[in-house]
This record gives C-alpha cells, sequence and structure tokens, in this order.
C-alpha cells in the first residue's frame, strides 16, 4: 500500500509518521519527504459540500469548523485514576513538569501551559497544545517526554485522544459489573474499564472482569500489552469477530447460564473522518463511499451487543466519525428492530463542561460521485447493493420523535480543540424480540451464521436453552450429541485444562496459543509456597494457573474466580489470547531456600493482603537505597531494616513503605516491592521503568541518573547478567518474552508503526528460544493512540 521512501522504509501514520513532517506554523500543508513526495493539501470538495448540506454544524460555526480541522491535535494524557499513587503523579505533574513549560518557546512557537479537561473527574485528564512530533524531537521538552513514555510503561499514564475517553465514562461502570468490549484494540478505552473495576484497591479480586475482544490477531497482542500495564488479574483478551461473538456460558450453583454482560462497550470500525487532525491522509481518501461499505458491519456488530446485554444493561456504541450513515443511521435502524428493547439514554446531565451537539434527525444519502438519494424507493437498482434501506431516517415521524435521536451525542473539533467523535448509550429493558424465547441448541437460530455455529458446540441441556415444547426424544438426542461432541472437552475440565479451541468448529488465525493450565487442588507444588509465604487460608488457589501441560511450571499466573468460570466453561468455543498477572516465577536456585519460586512485581498488588510472612516494613530512604543501587549491601540500610532481616531466611522477600502522616514532606501513598534478601545484601526486583517512578514521587531528579544508568548497563551488561542469573534465574525486568508482539508489531497502530513494542504481555512459556535476538528491537514506547488509520477501518 505505501511508497518506500529513500531509506527503505514504511512511512508510519498519522501525526507520528515521518511522511506528515509538520512546519512550524502549524498550518495546512505538511512538508513532504525530499526526493518528490507530494504535500499533502487540507482540502476536499466533496467533504465540504457533503457535511454543509447535512447541517451537522451550525452555519455560522462553519468556518470555525474547517479551521479546527486543519489544526494538529493536541497531546492529551489521562493519568490511572485507581492507582493509590494518582494524587502523586498528579503533584508532580503540576508541580514539576508544568511549570517547566512555563514562558518556553519551541520552533519560535510559545508553549502553552497544560490545562484539564474540564468534563474529566477528578482533574485526571490534560490537553497541551504541543503535537506529539515536537514532544519527540524538541531537546528542552527530553525530560517531559521521557517522564511521559516511562510513566505510561508503568500504566500510571495513558496518552490518549481526549474524545476517546468519554465512551468509557458514559458506561457508568462499578466494580461487580461483567463487561464486554466489543472492538477494543488497542486498549485505552479498556484500560479505563479495569481502572474502574478497581476502583476500591483494597479489593485484590472485584467481582465484576472485562472480556476485551478484536478480530484483528495481530492487534490482540498490542490490546495485552496496554492491559497488562495495569495488572489486573480481571481482564481476558480474546480474539473474535465482533459480529458474530459466541455466546458464553458461567456455572451458576452447578448449573450452566448463559452469560449476559452489565455493561459493552461497541466503538465500531469506522471511516475515521472525525481524526482528520491527526490521520491526514483521510483528507485526500475521504469519499462517502467509506461510511456506505461500513455501515452493514456496524449495524451487525451493535445488534450482536445488545443480544448480549443483559435487561437493565447499558451499552454504549460509538464512532470517531461525523457521518450519520454511520451514527443515528445505525442507532435508529437498532431502535427501530428492537419493538421497545432499547431506548437511548438521557445523559445530558452527565459529564458536565462537554460541550455536545444533539444527535440529527434528518439526513440524506450520497454516492461518492455526489449523487444525493433522500429515500429508498428513490434509488435505482442497480444501486441497491451500496445503499441499503437502514441507511436512511425513519419516515414515521411518530416512530421518530419516539427514538429521541437527540439523545445522541455529536462532538465536534472546533468546540473543545478536540477530534470529532459520536456516542449513543443504550439500555435494554426487555429481551430483543427474536430471543424472547431461548430456542433450543439444535435448532436454527434467527442470528448470524456464526452463531449457529457456535450454538451446536454449546448444545449443553441448560434450562436457558431448551424451549417449553421441547419433546423427551428431542432432549436425549441433544444429550447424545453433546456427549459425543464434548468427551475430550469434559475430560480437560476436569483436569483444569482450558485449551484452544478445535479448528474444526471455528477459523483461526495467526499464532497457536498455549493452553491455561488451572493448578489441581492437591498439586505439590503449591504446598512450599503456602508455607514459604504464609499465604492467607482465604487465598484463592484454585484460580492460580499455567501456560503449559507438560515440563516444569516457569511461571504462575492468577485470575478472579469470575474468569476462572468463564474459561473453564467456555475453552472449546473461546479463543483466548491472554489472561492472568504473573504472581510468581520459578528461581533456579529457589528449592535450597526453601521455595522454588520467587514473587513477581507484576502481581505483588494482588498477592500482598494474602502474604503474612516475609514482609519487611522500610523507611523511605531504605526505598531509595533500593532503588538506585543494584545489589545494596546490608550495611547501607537502616539500624531496624537491619534487624528485621536477621530474623528472615535467604530468599523472595516483600519490601513495603507506609506513609508517616506526620511527614508531609514524604510521599504519601504506600508501596510494595518485591525483593530478595541474600546472605550480605537485599535488593529490589522492579522493573526500570517502574523504579524511575517511585523515584520520582519521592522527589528523587531521575532524568540524569537514567543517562548514567544508560552508559553504566552498557559498561556491565556481562557482569550484571552473570549476578541475575545467580540470584534468579535471569530476572525478567520484566519480561524476555517479547518475540511474538516483536514480530508483528512493524505493521500496528499509527505510533507504533515502525516502533516494536516492548511487552511483559506475552509471556508463553514454551517460546522464549527467540526472544534473546527480539528483546534487542523491544524496548520502544507504543501510544495509547496506536490505530490502524486506513480510512476504510478506522476507529479510534
Amino acid at each position: 500500500r505505501w511508497r518506500r521512501g529513500p531509506s527503505g522504509e514504511r512511512p508510519g501514520r498519522g501525526e507520528a509518521g515521518k511522511r506528515q513532517g509538520r512546519g512550524a506554523d502549524g498550518g495546512g500543508v505538511f512538508q513532504g519527504w525530499a526526493g518528490g513526495y507530494p504535500e499533502i493539501v487540507k482540502e476536499n470538495e466533496l467533504f465540504e459540500r457533503y457535511y454543509r448540506e447535512l447541517g451537522i454544524v451550525p452555519a455560522d460555526e462553519w468556518g470555525a469548523f474547517m479551521a479546527a480541522l486543519r489544526e494538529p491535535l493536541p497531546a492529551t494524557l489521562r493519568i490511572t485514576g485507581y492507582r493509590s499513587h494518582a494524587k502523586e503523579i498528579l503533584h508532580c505533574l503540576k508541580e514539576k513538569y508544568f511549570k517547566e513549560l512555563q514562558d518556553l518557546e519551541v520552533d519560535g512557537q510559545k508553549v502553552e501551559m497544560p490545562q484539564s479537561l474540564s468534563w474529566y473527574p477528578e482533574e485526571l485528564a490534560w490537553h497541551t497544545n504541543l503535537s506529539r512530533k515536537i514532544l519527540r524531537k524538541s531537546p528542552q521538552l527530553e525530560r517531559f517526554h521521557q517522564f511521559l513514555v516511562s510513566e505510561t510503561e508503568c500504566g500510571n499514564i495513558s496518552r490518549q485522544e481526549a474524545v476517546s475517553m468519554i465512551p468509557p465514562l458514559l458506561l457508568n461502570v462499578n466494580p461487580h459489573h461483567k463487561i464486554l468490549d466489543m472492538c477494543a484494540a488497542p486498549g485505552s478505552k479498556t484500560a479505563q474499564l479495569i481502572e474502574m473495576l478497581h476502583a476500591d484497591m483494597n479489593v485484590p479480586f472485584p467481582k465484576g472482569f472485562v472480556i476485551a475482544n478484536d478480530v484483528d490477531n495481530k492487534r490482540c497482542y498490542l490490546l495485552v500489552h496496554q492491559a497488562k500495564r495495569l495488572n489486573s488479574p480481571c481482564i481476558m483478551v480474546v480474539n473474535h469477530d465482533a459480529s458474530s461473538i459466541p455466546n458464553l456460558q458461567i456455572d451458576v450453583d452447578g448449573r450452566k447460564e448463559v452469560l449476559f454482560y452489565d455493561r459493552i462497550l461497541c466503538d465500531v470500525p469506522c471511516s475515521g473522518d472525525g481524526t482528520m487532525r491527526k490521520n491526514i491522509d483521510v483528507w485526500k481518501k475521504w469519499t462517502t463511499q467509506n461510511s456506505l461499505q461500513l455501515h452493514g458491519l456496524q449495524l451487525r456488530i451493535a445488534t450482536r451487543g445488545v443480544e448480549q446485554l443483559a435487561e437493565g444493561g447499558r451499552m454504549v456504541y460509538s464512532t470517531c466519525s461525523l457521518n450519520p450513515i454511520e451514527n443515528e443511521a445505525v442507532i435508529a435502524s437498532l431502535l427501530e428492530k428492537s419493538q421497545g428493547a432499547l431506548e437511548l439514554a438521557d445523559v445530558s446531565s452527565e459529564l458536565p463542561g462537554l460541550k455536545r451537539m444533539p444527535g440529527i434527525t434528518k439526513w440524506k444519502v450520497m454516492l461518492k460521485d455526489g449523487q444525493w438519494f433522500e429515500e429508498w424507493k428513490d434509488v435505482p437498482s442497480n444501486r441497491q447493493t451500496q445503499i441499503r434501506p437502514t441507511m436512511f431516517p425513519i419516515k414515521d415521524e411518530e416512530k421518530l420523535k419516539a427514538m429521541n435521536l437527540e439523545r445522541c451525542l455529536r462532538i465536534l473539533p472546533h468546540h473543545q480543540n478536540t477530534g470529532g467523535f459520536f456516542v449513543a448509550v443504550l439500555i435494554k429493558k426487555s429481551p430483543m424480540p427474536w430471543n424472547k424465547r431461548q430456542p433450543k441448541v439444535h435448532q436454527k437460530l434467527p442470528q448470524s451464521a456464526g452463531d449457529t455455529e457456535v450454538a451446536a458446540a454449546n448444545s449443553d441441556d441448560s434450562s436457558e436453552c431448551i424451549t417449553e415444547e421441547a419433546t423427551l426424544a428431542e432432549n436425549e438426542k441433544s444429550k447424545n450429541m453433546q456427549e459425543l461432541q464434548n468427551s475430550d472437552t469434559n475430560q480437560s475440565k476436569k483436569e483444569g485444562v482450558c485449551g484452544p479451541p478445535p479448528s474444526k468448529k471455528m477459523k483461526l488465525f495467526g499464532f497457536k496459543e498455549d493452553p491455561f493450565v488451572f493448578l489441581p487442588e492437591d498439586d505439590p507444588l503449591f504446598l512450599p509456597i503456602q508455607k514459604f509465604y504464609a499465604l492467607d487460608p482465604s487465598f484463592p488457589k484454585m484460580n492460580l494457573l499455567t501456560r503449559t501441560q507438560e515440563g516444569k511450571k516457569r511461571q504462575l499466573y492468577m485470575v478472579s474466580k469470575e474468569l476462572r468460570n468463564v474459561l473453564l466453561n467456555n475453552s472449546e468455543k473461546m479463543k483466548v489470547i491472554n489472561t492472568g498477572i504473573k504472581v510468581w516465577s520459578r528461581n533456579s536456585d529457589g528449592e535450597q531456600f526453601g521455595c522454588a519460586f520467587r514473587l513477581a512485581q507484576e502481581g505483588i498488588y494482588t498477592l500482598y493482603p494474602f502474604i503474612h510472612a516475609r514482609i519487611i516494613n522500610v523507611c523511605i530512604e531504605d526505598v531509595k537505597i533500593l532503588l538506585t543501587q543494584e545489589n545494596p549491601f546490608l550495611t547501607k540500610f537502616s539500624s531496624e531494616t537491619q534487624k528485621k532481616v536477621k530474623d528472615i531466611a535467604m530468599g523472595s522477600i516483600v519490601l513495603k513503605y507506609d506513609p508517616d502522616p506526620e511527614k508531609p514532606e514524604d510521599l504519601q501513598c504506600p508501596i510494595v516491592l518485591c525483593g530478595w534478601q541474600g546472605k550480605t545484601s537485599l535488593r529490589a526486583f522492579v522493573p526500570k521503568n517502574e523504579r524511575l517512578h517511585y523515584l520520582r514521587m519521592m522527589g528523587v531528579e531521575v532524568f540524569k541518573a537514567k543517562r548514567k544508568e544508560e552508559e553504566s548497563e552498557s559498561k556491565t551488561e556481562e557482569e550484571v547478567q552473570h549476578r541475575l542469573a545467580q540470584t534468579e534465574e535471569g530476572m525478567d525486568v520484566e519480561d524476555k518474552e517479547r518475540d511474538l508482539v516483536t514480530k508483528m508489531e512493524a505493521e500496528i497502530g499509527e505510533e507504533s508503526s515502525h516502533s516494536p513494542v516492548e511487552s511483559s504481555a506475552m509471556e508463553v512459556e514454551n517460546k522464549t528460544e527467540d526472544s534473546d535476538q527480539s528483546s534487542k528491537n523491544a524496548n520502544s514506547h507504543v501510544s495509547q493512540e496506536s490505530k490502524d488509520t486506513d480510512t476504510s477501518n478506522v476507529k479510534d
């Protein structure tokens, strides 16, 4: 699709791409590469004619609307809200980094002080007039940029477009909600949903969970990387076509029930003309054809979403498009066929401070040649495959009025210096008309073909799935079929093995995933762990899993009991890419210290409430030593710490810092670190970016330290590697298994188009052979905004 540049590399997409170099004036013309690439002019006559005619913007605001579209999009960031460190990060941003931007000029342009988004709760979202390119390239902003990259890798900050933050906020998520994110990659909205589940940091396992789906196998790994930064046991990444995502089942008091979701985010693929400010290719590629082609898919995905929504549940439909064919037309069609089962929620009082326009009720359909149609009956037969009846507004005025389409939200770029966006919030009042009587499994379902295939694989004789008219003979037949189909599956379930679904049930693309194997209750592996760390009797050991059926178990992961239920009951029909957080890693020398497994920093906040031994409380000065020195001697620590260490045997330990309210100048949020106690030393096993995060929060200058650290690392790499191997089988800071993500990352996303991802996510235990080579190229940061910006399939 792309011509190669002089260096032979593929240009990037959007603001991050080299091809879109910006002049200092930030005007409408972008300079191409040297070597004859044409300038991209921000003009499209058809675009202006179409939207002027539809009147989506008040006539007196048209000039401001077009001017805003030609301006670069401001960089926006969001502080992870559920972390206890959020207030500390906010304080650090305001008092340190933002103050450094005062009176600063970059390329002759004055840097404006960042402003909080007035409608985002608790000042946790900010925007600045700095474009991403300037942030990355300017020497004056290097310290600020380094802070953003490092904190993003830790999961404390997400760089996410402002309008992209709106749908999760309107879902009104509570920690007990079961959530489906239908088109989730690259994961910025998914991350918000996870944060909301963990609103109470004192609850390690919320009752709710997020199932994040994407149809693109490669983008699923990017989704895993983004979600993994938040270290939640309540997230599962799956790979399905959203328009035919299978019905899942869960075990409720010994009987199978269909899983209905309390909240569904339906952020569908769209033409993306609301993203013109960052994806400037849209200017020259835009036609109405993109919307006409996507309308059917968008309607199918939304329909599948409301089918799986629980009664009383809420689904948010969103696009980064301004086109009513992709927006109000989809919602109107969905409302019409729901026959009163759905209604648009009035969210006018939610998110005060957000400027919005109401949804429109009248629109026309235009072909790419400029030909208009006002009604379906006007469409000639040779055009009736391109244009469908559901693309037109409802003619019945009473029906139209009852739909309340004005309750939809339209976000226009010039109102609050954002991208363009559309959001509709739907409430499900009763089952969809075609689902009112749950059909028997082997009967044909009036849904998509994909679901019929799933239903055949799902023929349990559950009360939810049998109609009243079902005869005894039919039940017997269904039961026999089920026994034949699932004999292997049942055996696996007994063993706690959740493998990939058989290929005959669905077409699988991409990497073959390793199974998810739950630890048996009597597994001898667990007893030494339980004893060594004095785990609480309430510790949910049934939720521990590994990714290997044979050989030594290298890593132990943990999921919530609700996700365990989903995994065990649906492995035959669901392609799971990743789930669970790493809580223990095998240590090569561990047995001689009483336990073969050391604690993993990734899962320490989940594990900590259950650990009653090997905990050392440290003061802030000790924390600074642990985070700035590689392997400090015990004599460097406070006398209190030295005394505590004497009573504890060598091996993996927990290092806990509790803030002192009487010392407000010190860090005022608790810290839990994984460590290792040697004969004469004490060290922390914490990933580099997380170290830098804690040091910043304690007021330690890390900018220069980082430079020195990098030089030091290059000089002493062999020595460090030798030391690490001795203590913990090559500490995975915080992982070696990056090969899959690295290989695929070159093709994904606007900012990641030539930046491979470092991922702690894909810890697949038998895939580490290639990791040494691939990890060399796997350290670049991937923006939260990475999206595939092909205009035929854009989703922000």
